[in-house]
């Protein structure tokens, strides 16, 4: 009895101690984040990256790993959920319907097309619909939302979530410089920025050089694609489930983590929690979030990205080309400007 509770003990010695070092590396992550050099970057991307290079120069027991993929597979959803905090369905209403079109038409243009380019490039099938979620709706948090559904692994997940980081930076610096020379207004950029970037932190890095109006359309709109990302995710979940043998019924996905999402967000709406309450709470979700991304660095050997990186960085660059294209012509079409 003695024996097996030593045992006990030292199976979770090392799982504590892998949960413990992704909160690490999500609070260095957003400290880092704080600093204007990085926050373009984002937390979850950095909290990502920080795993993967603790991996490939320390190296990880494969002990202390139980502990990290509990991180980056049951951390993430509870983080998933609370994120939904950071919605209030009532500022996306009075927003106006363009805006919601705005969003709607960007998902429902921007899925299909950098699924279809990255498997004409003959990329892995889960990758190509998690780059193309990532780029479509949230970027880094679409992807670790989408991972379960179709049971993508973590250098699938990795790689997707990396190759929008990279797109999402360099077209964020990029919008900055156009800003001067694409005839849009504050409000106008706000609503390009909010439409076609990748992350929360891309938007808020890039709209901010148009001021506060920009800035706060930007959200609304980003936020407008966040909220799109629950029925995305049941569509997808759908849509990539395994098929059972012939005969026998298939089953239905059942998100339970995003429909929570969808409820946190509900209460957020309804007013039932205070501002600081569900300002704590979307930090907490961020904190949680930034441990699965780190728990999901620790997971991934950097050689996967020689592997396998290329291919979706090419198919996702050429449809964000094409997303930039699309979303300034609506922002104009949909008077928005």
């Amino acid at each position: 009895m003695l024996n097996s509770q030593t045992k006990l003990k030292h199976q979770r010695l090392p799982f504590m101690q892998g949960i413990l070092l992704t909160f690490i590396f999500a609070a260095i992550a957003s400290y880092l984040a704080s600093f204007s050099l990085f926050s373009v970057i984002g937390p979850l991307i950095i909290a990502m990256i920080l795993g993967m290079l603790w991996r490939a120069s320390a190296g990880i027991r494969e002990s202390v790993l139980t502990g990290a993929s509990f991180s980056s597979k049951k951390l993430l959803r509870l983080g998933i959920i609370f994120l939904g905090m950071r919605l209030n369905l009532t500022d996306l209403y009075q927003a106006g319907i363009n805006v919601f079109i705005l969003s709607l038409i960007v998902i429902l243009f921007t899925i299909p097309l950098v699924y279809a380019l990255s498997r004409f490039l003959k990329v892995d099938k889960k990758i190509s619909i998690l780059t193309a979620c990532g780029t479509a709706i949230c970027g880094a948090a679409a992807v670790a939302a989408i991972a379960p559904l179709v049971k993508a692994n973590d250098e699938e997940t990795a790689v997707s979530a990396g190759t929008i980081a990279i797109l999402g930076t360099a077209f964020t610096l990029l919008y900055t410089f156009l800003y001067s020379f694409i005839n849009l207004t504050p409000y106008g950029f706000g609503a390009f920025a909010g439409g076609t970037l990748h992350e929360v932190a891309h938007v808020v890095a890039a709209a901010s050089i148009g001021g506060t109006e920009s800035e706060d359309l930007a959200i609304i709109v980003k936020l407008t694609r966040v909220a799109l990302l629950v029925p995305a995710a049941l569509i997808v979940g759908i849509l990539f489930r395994e098929k059972k043998a012939e005969g026998a019924p298939s089953s239905l996905p059942i998100p339970w983590f995003i429909l929570g999402f969808l409820f946190m967000s509900g209460l957020n709406t309804a007013g039932i929690v205070s501002e600081e309450t569900a300002s704590f709470l979307v930090s907490f979700s961020y904190l949680l979030i930034g441990m699965a991304m780190a728990g999901l660095g620790l997971n991934v050997n950097l050689k996967t990205f020689k592997k396998l990186g290329s291919k979706p960085l090419i198919a996702g660059l050429t449809g964000s080309v094409l997303l930039s294209a699309a979303g300034y012509e609506l922002v104009l079409l949909l008077g928005l400007n």
